[in-house]
């Protein structure tokens, strides 16, 4: 089996994070960490990639992260209308890039970079 990572992101507000990636990315859970109880990690697939959350009351938000998120999406203009009603927040318009990308900068409700991105 050859390795995988998974970019796992830790926040102290576990079911506000999955709504926001569910709604915006069509994100699914795959997995629940405990089964019963309170939870402390959910796996969640979207598209081809795994994202991991988990909860850490002791995370502050909006504190300096050294992790960027990227996400490829069919449209990233079509989704900046939906970011903020899902708690996060758009940085600026999209931006098509010399490397041949078209980039959103937004972040989630806590703060976490996130980029939007579309290959034109």
């Amino acid at each position: 089996m050859s390795p995988a990572i998974q970019p796992v992101i830790m926040t102290p507000d576990l079911e506000r994070l999955q709504i926001f990636y569910t709604a915006l990315l069509g994100a699914e859970e795959t997995s629940r960490v405990p089964d019963k109880g309170p939870t402390f990690f959910v796996g969640l697939r979207v598209g081809d990639a795994e994202l991991g959350l988990v909860a850490d009351e002791d995370v502050q938000i909006g504190t300096r992260q050294r992790m960027l998120l990227s996400v490829d999406v069919e449209n990233p203009d079509d989704l900046l209308g939906r970011v903020e009603a899902l708690g996060g927040r758009v940085l600026g318009p999209p931006k098509n890039m010399p490397w041949g990308q078209r980039v959103a900068h937004i972040e989630d409700p806590d703060g976490n970079a996130v980029n939007l991105t579309r290959q034109i």
